[in-house]
Order: C-alpha cells, then sequence, then structure tokens
C-alpha cells in the first residue's frame, strides 16, 4: 500500500494508513480549497462593490448566519439519515452556488443584494455538510485513531487555507471574482463525485432515528449538551469567544486596506499566514495523539489567540502583522481542534450528530455574529479599538473558563 509507510510518523500517519480516510480527506483539501478561494473573492468583490465595512461584514454573516438555525436542525437531520448522501446533496448546492455567483457577475446581473442571497444559500447548505460529513470520521477510522482524525480533519482546512488564498490573490489579481467562484464550484463538484467510493460501516453512515420528530430531537441535542458537565460549558466558552475573536478574520479586506494600505495581495498574505500559522499548529496537536491536557491547551489558546489579535491591530508595520497573523491561525487552530476532539470524545453516539451540529453553529454563527458587529463599529469608531476591546472582553472569558477547567477535565479528558 503506497501510504503503509505513514504509521511511522505516528497519529497522524496511523489515520491516513486507513483508504477510505485517504479519500475523505483528500475530498475534504480540495473543497475547502476552493472555499478558501471563493471567500476571499467574495469578501473582495463585497468591498469593491460598496466600500463599506459593514456590507463585507454582512456578506460574512449571510454565509455564516443561517447556522443559527439550520445547525440543530441538521444534526438531528444527520443522526436520522444516510449522512454521505446528505453529504453530498449539500455540497452540490454549494457548487451550484458558485456557478450561479460567477454566471450573474459575468454577465454583469450580480448585484450586492443577490450576493447576500446567495451567500445565505450557501451558509444553509454548508450547515447540512458539516455534521453530516464529520460524523462520517468514527466509521473511517478505528477509535483509537478518532482524535488524529479529527486533527487531520482540521489540517486539511488549514492546509487548504494556505493553498487557497495562495491562488486567489493571483488569480483575482489577474483574471478577477469571475474564474475564483468557478474554481470553488469546480472543487465542491469534485468532492461530491467522491462521497459514493467511501466504505463506511453502516452503523456509522446511517443515523438512527428516535422515533420522535426532528424539532424534539433537535431539543433533545441542545438539552444533551447543556447537561452534560463538560461539553456544555465548553461549548459555551468555545461560542463566547468566536462571537469575540473570530469577526477579525471574516473581514480582513478593511484591515488590509485601511490599517495597511494594502490590496488583494496583502489579503492573500495575510490569510496565508494564518493558514501557515494554523497548519504548524495542526500538526503539532496531531502528533500529540492523546486527550490528556486538552483542556488546558484549549483555553491557553483562546488567551494566546486574544493577545496576538492585539498585536495584529496595534501596528502599522506590515510584516510584523503577518507574523500576528501566523500566531492567530496557530492559537486557533489548537483552540478548534482540541474543542471539537473533546467532544466528539464525549459524546454518545446518538447524538454526535447533534453534538457536531452544535460545534459547527458555534464555528459559524458566532464568527458571522462578531464579523457584523466588528464591521458596524468600525464605520463609526476606526477597526483598532473596538477590536482591542473584543480581545480584552476574551480574556475576561479565558478567565471564566479556566476556573471551570477542572471540571471540564474530569468528564472530557477521558475515552467514552
Amino acid at each position: 500500500m503506497a501510504f503503509g509507510g505513514l504509521a511511522a510518523f505516528g497519529a497522524l500517519g496511523r489515520a491516513l494508513s486507513h483508504r477510505d480516510a485517504r479519500l475523505f480527506f483528500g475530498a475534504s483539501l480540495t473543497s475547502w480549497t476552493g472555499l478558501w478561494v471563493h471567500q476571499i473573492a467574495v469578501a473582495w468583490l463585497a468591498w469593491e462593490l460598496t466600500r463599506s465595512a459593514f456590507w463585507v461584514g454582512m456578506v460574512a454573516f449571510c454565509d455564516l448566519a443561517p447556522a443559527v438555525i439550520f445547525s440543530p436542525i441538521a444534526g438531528a437531520v444527520a443522526d436520522r439519515m444516510d449522512r454521505v448522501k446528505l453529504t453530498m446533496a449539500s455540497q452540490a448546492t454549494i457548487a451550484l452556488e458558485a456557478a450561479a455567483i460567477g454566471t450573474l457577475l459575468a454577465t454583469g446581473h450580480l448585484s450586492i443584494g443577490l450576493l447576500l442571497a446567495l451567500e445565505v444559500v450557501k451558509g444553509t447548505a454548508s450547515s447540512f455538510a458539516q455534521p453530516a460529513r464529520q460524523s462520517l470520521m468514527p466509521g473511517l477510522v478505528p477509535r483509537a485513531d478518532l482524535p488524529a482524525a479529527v486533527a487531520c480533519n482540521s489540517l486539511c482546512y488549514n492546509v487548504a487555507r494556505f493553498i487557497g488564498p495562495a491562488i486567489a490573490g493571483p488569480l483575482i489579481a489577474t483574471a478577477g471574482v469571475v474564474p475564483a467562484v468557478f474554481l470553488n464550484s469546480l472543487a465542491y463538484l469534485a468532492a461530491t463525485l467522491t462521497m459514493p467510493s467511501l466504505r463506511v460501516d453502516a452503523a456509522q453512515r446511517r443515523g438512527q432515528p428516535s422515533g420522535a420528530g426532528v424539532l424534539a430531537d433537535t431539543l433533545a441535542g441542545f438539552r444533551y449538551a447543556g447537561r452534560h458537565p463538560g461539553i456544555g460549558p465548553l461549548l459555551a466558552f468555545a461560542a463566547v469567544a468566536a462571537v469575540l475573536m473570530r469577526g477579525v478574520q471574516e473581514i480582513l479586506p478593511p484591515f488590509v486596506e485601511r490599517l495597511f494600505a494594502r490590496g488583494a495581495d496583502g489579503l492573500a498574505m495575510l490569510t496565508a499566514c494564518i493558514g501557515i500559522g494554523a497548519l504548524f499548529a495542526g500538526l503539532w496537536v496531531a502528533g500529540r495523539g492523546k486527550l490528556e491536557g486538552a483542556v488546558t491547551l484549549a483555553i491557553a489558546a483562546a488567551a494566546c489567540q486574544a493577545l496576538f489579535t492585539i498585536g495584529f491591530v496595534s501596528t502599522g508595520i506590515f510584516p510584523v502583522a503577518l507574523l500576528c497573523a501566523a500566531l492567530m491561525g496557530a492559537s486557533a487552530s489548537v483552540h478548534g481542534i482540541l474543542v471539537q476532539t473533546l467532544v466528539q470524545n464525549a459524546s454518545d453516539a446518538s447524538m454526535r450528530g447533534r453534538v457536531l451540529s452544535l460545534w459547527g453553529m458555534i464555528t459559524r454563527a458566532c464568527p458571522a455574529s462578531g464579523a457584523l458587529a466588528l464591521g458596524t463599529a468600525g464605520e463609526f469608531l476606526g477597526l483598532r479599538w473596538p477590536t482591542i476591546g473584543a480581545m480584552l472582553a476574551a480574556l475576561l472569558v479565558v478567565g471564566w473558563g479556566w476556573r471551570r477547567k477542572p471540571a471540564m477535565v474530569a468528564s472530557l479528558e477521558t475515552r467514552s
């Protein structure tokens, strides 16, 4: 087997030694590379159309906010139907949405209103794809390799975060936004077509209906997470931290131009640096291959992200900003990988889709809320001081999380 020698590289190698895991993560890397090209393209397009930080934030909000409504429902759906088919349908919708943006823009019919509406469609489809796709991971690798598989999943996202901007910057600068969004359409189409090749155990591929309705299952997911002594506090901590800190990464174009007087090339460089930092941090987390100490690291990483973000907005020196961006990406990657690993490990199999949908809601809706608030504040107060205020608030949240740490460790850092 071509990848047989990967076992020598530890936990990450064990995860990738499985044929279906390689296929799954290869498709993930392809689609997420297209996603990052798309996100940079539409953010830059919104900035070119409006020259308004508010509208750039609104585009991010329309992409991410549907998770508030649809992610919990999507988790309940993923726990009762064929997760491969649900993933295929969701990814195909994203491919069509990108193709629609490209076609409307090429023909001169795309307005900021239409862009917002199409991003709502994309955000809704992504809300269903996330719990369905991630719920398949326990069926791709043995349980002992699940932490490494979760880390590998995040690594694919962050490798794409590096590759996507590296493609997007020159592509947008030389050919415009249209080819960039069509590239995303092709990437998601390719990822969709690989899904039928996965050999997933039937117990992991198809959720088991509870006998109750979708709404009842959705509410049961909230109750389960809220009553769990570790999952509830950890998700609450991650949600508030995401609102306060992740908005900066969602509306980078105004920061690029207003703080550093750079164009699309500067946006691509900053996003790539975030991805590079996330990639190396993810490799380190994957190499750990253990749960012990994960809660402590997750909380400490959130503190580091706040401090590095303060550094990012406080400097007017672009190379220093690039370094801070890389460190922001690294700390965000450590936090995100560990939170997802902990909640996936601690969740009952019957609740996994719903718990992961709550995590998906946090990673999508909370940054959207932060981006909209930061973009709105930026129109009146500038970008620097509202960002610093949000980071200081995030450090207070870190203090709350640290006080809850013993209870979270006791319930999350054991094999379920």
